[in-house]
């Protein structure tokens, strides 16, 4: 009998699963695989290594969603601490590339614990104020633990360095205690206090940050050094025209022309191949998986799951909006990949981990997790 209602609730669980939602994550997915593809010369393995990732991940999506929502809100903390103690553990052990110490290799492949932060602050925020009142969010004593829970890794992360990272990091964070109920006039504090210091942290910026900002601004003052990157990104882009060239037919993509093309600038490879009508197709399955996760926040009955999704969502719309800018010259160079679509280990299954707590939210969005 035991075995028999076991099974029936698995079964329960599955019906229930948000198909819509896994069916845009699959299609993008299949999207980035094809275009993988059609930039592997095959000395690198990138479409076989990015396709065993995606089904490893696609797995764990579909574990963490028949996952109960009771178990991650008891683990969240206990989350958070692991993920910051993998964080502080970079500093020690941690592999350095291109000036800055942000990998731990665990042989099969190596992890950036930032990318699992990213996740683990929206995981520790949900569970705090899933027991605070609202009329309570406002007072100093119930903001102490909070403001911890952001700033720690947020200076850590800093100093790997990695400071798109922890200005995401921050970004989500703050948003997460808006939709929690902060009083507008602490944020209006905060955002004036950041103006008057804005001064002070550009000084502080390392020499490749502030070289960013001004290539930024004008990327043809140094075409073959720090303005090579953006300027043969928009031509790529450009290139492609209104259907763009064809698959596997990118000249600056194919004859590598396109640097960081498999992970920062896939993008521009999927664009060069596809051109507008593609991109535009490809936003908008973005934008549909974006909404599709504000639906389930909306339709939760718990604080944890409405904010948790919540966090995810807004991750989401950042990222993804900060790569295609990055690419297309409107932002400046800061090597944020795009979810799902960009080569990478780490973010593939930091991605489908977030997607899983999202489906998990709204298979057991009737559970009481008092």
């Amino acid at each position: 009998m035991f075995k028999i209602l076991k099974s029936n609730l698995f079964n329960s669980k599955v019906r229930n699963l948000d198909w819509l939602l896994i069916f845009i994550v699959l299609l993008i997915g299949i999207i980035s695989l094809l275009t993988i593809y059609s930039i592997d010369t095959g000395q690198n393995n990138y479409f076989e290594k990015h396709s065993i990732r995606f089904l490893f991940s696609f797995v764990l999506l579909i574990v963490v969603a028949l996952t109960s929502i009771k178990f991650w809100v008891g683990s969240a903390y206990l989350f958070y601490i692991f993920v910051l103690i993998l964080l502080i553990l970079v500093d020690y052990f941690g592999l350095s590339a291109q000036g800055a110490k942000r990998w731990l290799n665990l042989g099969v492949f190596n992890l950036q614990p930032s990318e699992l932060m990213k996740v683990a602050v929206i995981l520790a925020l949900a569970r705090y104020y899933q027991f605070i009142k609202i009329d309570d969010t406002d007072k100093i004593t119930k903001l102490a633990l909070p403001l911890a829970l952001i700033i720690i890794p947020f200076i850590v992360v800093v100093k790997q360095p990695d400071l798109g990272t922890a200005l995401f990091i921050l970004a989500v964070s703050l948003a997460m205690l808006w939709l929690a109920g902060l009083n507008l006039r602490i944020f209006s504090f905060g955002a004036i206090s950041v103006l008057i210091l804005a001064p002070l942290s550009i000084s502080l910026l390392k020499p490749y940050q502030k070289q960013r900002i001004l290539t930024f601004f004008n990327p043809e003052n140094d075409p073959l050094g720090a303005g090579y990157h953006v300027i043969q990104s928009k031509i790529a882009i450009g290139s492609g025209g209104f259907f763009g060239k064809g698959f596997m037919k990118g000249s600056q993509s194919n004859l590598d022309f396109l640097p960081e093309k498999h992970t920062d600038f896939i993008f521009t490879v999927f664009a060069e191949q596809f051109g507008y009508i593609g991109c535009i197709l490809l936003i908008l399955l973005f934008i549909f998986l974006i909404i599709r996760i504000d639906i389930i926040s909306k339709n939760s009955r718990n604080t944890f799951s409405r904010l948790m999704c919540f966090g995810i969502s807004f991750n989401f719309f950042v990222y993804v909006g900060i790569n295609i800018g990055m690419v297309s010259g409107l932002l400046p160079i800061v090597g944020v990949p795009i979810p799902i679509m960009s080569y990478g280990g780490t973010a593939m299954i930091t991605t489908m981990f977030a997607l899983g707590l999202v489906l998990s939210a709204h298979i057991h969005k009737e559970e009481n997790i008092y």
